[in-house]
């Protein structure tokens, strides 16, 4: 079993950064792929980007290419998402997520955090 908790979110104008941390308490966290996923107002919940164990595989949403960048520090037991050039479309509830040790479907939920960007 393992706990997430997001931090970091806030409200930003247009063009500015935020950076993300998701982290998580419980065993087996490198042992785990984790991914950030975001729920806009009226909107599906989407894939953001995604990190396997050992960060030698990483995949972005296309809307979010090229301005966000995901890591993860397995000493520290967590993950952030950097995120540059933020647009008002950027604006969701951003959610971390996790899987089974060495699975691929994503189990385990945090709480999320509120992201604003305005114009």
């Amino acid at each position: 079993q393992v706990q997430l908790v997001e931090s970091g979110g806030g409200s930003v104008q247009a063009g500015g950064s935020l950076r993300l941390s998701c982290a998580a308490s419980g065993p087996t966290f490198e042992m785990r792929a984790m991914g950030w996923f975001r729920q806009g107002p009226g909107k599906e919940r989407e894939l953001v980007a995604r990190i396997n164990w050992n960060e030698v595989i990483t995949s972005y949403g296309d809307s979010v290419m090229g301005r966000f960048t995901i890591s993860r520090d397995n000493a520290k037991n967590t993950m952030y998402l950097q995120m540059n050039s933020l647009k008002p479309e950027d604006t969701a509830v951003y959610y971390c997520a996790a899987t089974k040790p060495w699975g691929a479907a994503y189990e385990y939920w945090g709480q999320g955090t509120q992201v604003t960007v305005s114009s």
